[in-house]
């Protein structure tokens, strides 16, 4: 797949991740009182924006032609 996540979109998204999965691991290590549940929704959000900013590509940027990356300009 061709990369479409630029710099800063890749700097929010493990930003995004590492909080997300940080509250996941609270809330499972019973530091914060919430539903499991949502310790694995918020965990399941931090594994995708971590692998989307280590892979720098997004599923969802290609299906809707979005890219942040940017353009080459030696065309």
């Amino acid at each position: 797949m061709e990369q479409n996540v630029g710099k800063v979109d890749r700097l929010v998204r493990i930003a995004l991740g590492a909080g997300t999965g940080a509250a996941s691991l609270a809330i499972l290590s019973g530091m914060v009182a919430a539903p499991p549940v949502l310790s694995l929704a918020l965990g399941v959000v931090a594994l995708i924006a971590l692998g989307t900013a280590a892979t720098s590509t997004c599923g969802l940027y290609s299906v809707l032609g979005v890219s942040t990356c940017p353009r080459d300009r030696s065309a």
